[in-house]
């Protein structure tokens, strides 16, 4: 927010309810000058506009925006596409899979898409530093299995699914829908990705107002 918007927010603390027009004379401004200003805080959800009667606040500060907004954003709608091998895919293409797509972790999936398991960078290196030959030694040896693979649904909300990277101190999740369930196995087909970047992004866009 500006200073400006700071002081009317503080103004109308005080003054509930107060006009348009008083606020201006508080702040030694035109109306005409003010009226983006109120228009981007009652949008925001700062303050409420009431015909005949003037501004109330809310009661709402930015944290808690910011908090709802993530808390209602969905999964599906921030998801980057997803990385993946197959499990008979070597230790050595994998880790240039890894570099080539500059990203953290692997997931692998079965020829109709369907999660099988992850590796992650740490997975590799350990791999890497030992003396078995990196051709010959397929990922599914190394990777972290399903179910023991923490995942998302795309319905789920971005707050859920930081909450899953810091909870499990883990870098990415594949996002996965159920496309089968047969003897109480569940089939997820992989349909993108949440990594700690995309909420970074996240961030980044709100702070720019998009």
């Amino acid at each position: 927010m500006t200073p400006r918007q700071e002081q009317i927010i503080e103004i109308v603390k005080e003054h509930t309810p107060i006009t348009g027009e008083k606020i201006a004379n508080m702040l030694n401004v035109r109306r005409a000058t003010l009226r983006p200003d109120l228009a981007l805080l009652t949008m925001a959800g700062l303050l409420e506009a009431r015909p005949r009667v003037g501004y109330f606040h809310t009661g709402k500060t930015p944290y808690l925006l910011i908090a709802e907004e993530i808390r209602h954003l969905k999964v599906i709608e921030v998801k980057s596409v997803p990385v993946v091998v197959t499990g008979d895919t070597s230790v050595y293409d994998a880790i240039v899979s890894l570099f080539t797509e500059d990203v953290g972790t692997l997931f692998i999936v079965t020829s109709d898409g369907c999660l099988e398991g992850a590796v992650s960078r740490k997975d590799l290196l350990k791999v890497a530093l030992g003396r078995g030959d990196l051709h010959n030694i397929p990922v599914n040896v190394v990777m972290t299995r399903v179910p023991n693979v923490v995942t998302i649904s795309g319905e789920e909300s971005v707050y859920e699914a930081a909450q899953k990277l810091v909870e499990h101190e883990i870098d990415a999740l594949p996002v996965v829908e159920v496309v089968s369930q047969d003897d109480d196995n569940e089939q997820l087909k992989v349909i993108g990705r949440f990594t700690k970047t995309t909420v970074a992004r996240i961030f980044v866009e709100m702070g720019e107002g998009r």
